[in-house]
């Protein structure tokens, strides 16, 4: 029995009544706690059963991907933990890596509140968040201090479950105070702050919530941002572009054909939509309002198949030479696979966490395992395309 889904999800979604945002940033808290006292006896031994409950390590699961080792090919998707406060938490949970983040240039509050709803009868959220963040300075600040006694990758024990030992991605947005035509500059000012301390990086130029962000997926604005950052990638990190569920095919090819040729290290496909149709919900009982008049992008299960359609997409244009990171409306292993066999060779979660539970990336685990076993395959990578 998941105790999570019997017990503490209808006391955490429907008993409290409590902003999911409130719920969300005091959870952050506790576990940047646990982090910080993890040396101490007593929250050294919670770390170790958070390891034996949710933690399992199938050999077959493990990839190698831009000279980075992944235990396992599911990520925690940004905008769960934008300013890296439970970083060293992650592994604990049985995440193969985790991307912080969206990080901006210059510290932002963020839209106004409320601004985070969950839709259970659609399994989704709506969130017009607004890249709220500490700023990069503060997440390299703090990213420096933990590093200290824990490097983020490369560091494993014998059972390779330490905190620190998945890759960290960094996902990198546009400051709102940042005049669209200095875009690029405000990304380079970011990157410069913080490529010494992600193992990958992110250009977010696809969540809806920051006036005229996306607009800067357009070829000329793309170029222009993706130029700037190789140029100052000294130390060659991998750099993919984020993109939007909403775009038509042609403006996919366009982000495709420019990552390619700029030698960027994939695309994670794909962000929150804009969509509203279809969904079971019609009013965020929060606000009152009709969901349909009610701003920000749709995560979760409604975003499910359009993901795995462009997942598909590029994996064909591209002849599966460019790797995707596969998120939207992950639930189950069933979704999982059908991402990886679509051509993502790595995933991410972040609703499906929250509706499922911790529990979530092990049954997923277990699950891709009895799936290569079914098809009589070898590893993961065997997997990547199978149904391209």
């Amino acid at each position: 029995m998941d105790i999570y889904q019997t017990a503490v999800r209808p006391v955490l979604f429907s008993g409290l009544k409590a902003d999911p945002e409130l719920l969300h940033q005091r959870s952050l808290q506790m576990l940047n706690w646990m982090d910080a006292q993890r040396d101490r006896p007593p929250i050294r031994w919670l770390h170790h059963q958070l390891q034996q409950a949710y933690c399992i390590q199938p050999v077959a699961l493990q990839q190698t991907l831009w000279g980075l080792s992944f235990n396992n090919p599911v990520g925690l998707a940004a905008g769960f933990d934008k300013d890296g406060l439970a970083v060293g938490m992650w592994p604990n949970f049985g995440f193969g890596f985790a991307e912080l983040g969206t990080v901006t240039l210059h510290a932002q509050p963020g839209n106004p509140k409320p601004r985070l709803f969950r839709l259970p009868s659609d399994q989704a959220a709506l969130n017009r968040m607004g890249f709220n963040n500490q700023g990069a300075a503060a997440l390299a600040e703090r990213l420096s201090r933990r590093r200290l006694t824990a490097p983020f990758a490369g560091q494993t024990s014998q059972n390779g479950l330490v905190a620190g030992s998945i890759p960290i991605g960094i996902n990198l947005g546009k400051s709102k105070i940042t005049p669209l035509e200095m875009a690029a500059e405000d990304y380079v000012g970011s990157f410069r702050l913080l490529k010494a301390l992600g193992d990958y990086f992110v250009v977010n130029v696809s969540s809806p919530n920051t006036p005229g962000l996306r607009s800067l997926q357009a070829a000329d604005q793309l170029e222009r941002i993706f130029i700037a950052l190789q140029q100052e990638n000294d130390a060659q990190k991998p750099i993919l572009v984020k993109i939007a569920p909403d775009l038509e095919w042609d403006a996919i090819a366009a982000v495709i054909d420019l990552a390619q040729a700029h030698r960027l290290a994939g695309i994670i496909a794909t962000n929150t939509t804009i969509r509203r149709d279809n969904l079971i919900t019609k009013q965020i009982a929060a606000t009152g309002n009709p969901v349909s008049e009610e701003a920000g992008g749709i995560s979760g299960a409604p975003v499910r198949q359009r993901a795995t359609e462009i997942i598909r997409f590029i994996y064909q244009k591209t002849g599966g030479q460019l790797p995707i990171v596969g998120v939207g409306g992950i639930f189950t292993a069933q979704d999982a696979w059908e991402k990886i066999t679509a051509g993502a060779s790595l995933i991410q979660v972040y609703t499906g966490w929250i509706y499922e539970g911790p529990w979530m990336v092990r049954r997923i685990l277990e699950g891709l395992s009895h799936q290569l076993e079914q098809h009589d395959l070898a590893t993961i990578a065997d997997a990547v395309g199978l149904s391209a």
